[in-house]
């Protein structure tokens, strides 16, 4: 592997760690190998409370990071049912609770099918969205209120994998284009049955060519690391 010259790897990102954490450790640990500081950048971000397929290109490869950010996505998500909070996940706590008397299995299958295409999306205001050149989450976290336009975003495939009556909890996996937030899709289906819902989990499962079973464990890095024949196109020309 010639990580100067550009290298296109997938790690599995961990719970609770941001996208640029993870990145950062990935690139100390190539840089401490290699001895040269790397060049890396990851294509498309995962929210801290998201795991799964993480992209990363190194040297020459970082310029392929907005072509590889187009490709399609799949997501496993699990949905609270009857409730909402600021961020639509679990880092906030719940702001609002509604009734769930009515909702079954059926009217959530039913609902989802709505969501199918091109449908119009507002991103969550806790998200790196810029609002005047500052990031939305900054402004909420400053206690300014934002308001954020709809944006057209692509579902190509939505189905529900389980669903819970008693807990009223909802399992969904999704396929998308880019620029979907799962979180916003979340808040607009507890909307459309007539309630409120907010993510308790999310996992991205595939990421282009990418799925999640041939990532590299993130905590097993050096070790994959260790295993990899290195080149270097300067240290040869």
């Amino acid at each position: 592997m010639d990580f100067r010259k550009g290298e296109i790897i997938a790690i599995d990102k961990p719970y609770r760690m941001s996208s640029f954490g993870a990145l950062a450790h990935v690139r100390y640990l190539l840089s401490k190998k290699l001895g040269f500081k790397v060049k890396i950048g990851h294509a498309g971000t995962l929210d801290p409370l998201a795991t799964g397929v993480l992209v990363l290109c190194t040297g020459k490869c970082t310029k392929q990071i907005e072509q590889l950010q187009t490709h399609t996505k799949e997501y496993t998500a699990t949905l609270q049912l009857g409730a909402t909070t600021a961020s639509y996940d679990k880092e906030h706590s719940v702001n609002h609770t509604f009734p769930t008397e009515h909702i079954t299995r059926e009217l959530v299958e039913e609902v989802l099918k709505q969501f199918v295409g091109e449908i119009q999306q507002v991103p969550p205001t806790y998200s790196a969205v810029k609002v005047n050149g500052d990031r939305s989450y900054a402004l909420r976290r400053a206690g300014e209120e934002v308001q954020l336009k709809p944006k057209t975003v692509r579902v190509d495939e939505i189905e529900l994998t389980d669903y819970n009556d008693e807990k009223k909890t909802a399992s969904i996996r999704v396929v998308c284009g880019k620029g979907t937030y799962i979180r916003s899709l979340a808040r607009d289906i507890g909307r459309a049955l007539d309630s409120g819902a907010f993510l308790t989990a999310l996992r991205r499962t595939k990421a282009g060519s990418f799925s999640v079973e041939n990532c590299i464990d993130f905590d097993h890095f050096q070790e994959w690391l260790d295993a990899q024949e290195i080149e270097d196109s300067l240290a040869n020309s």
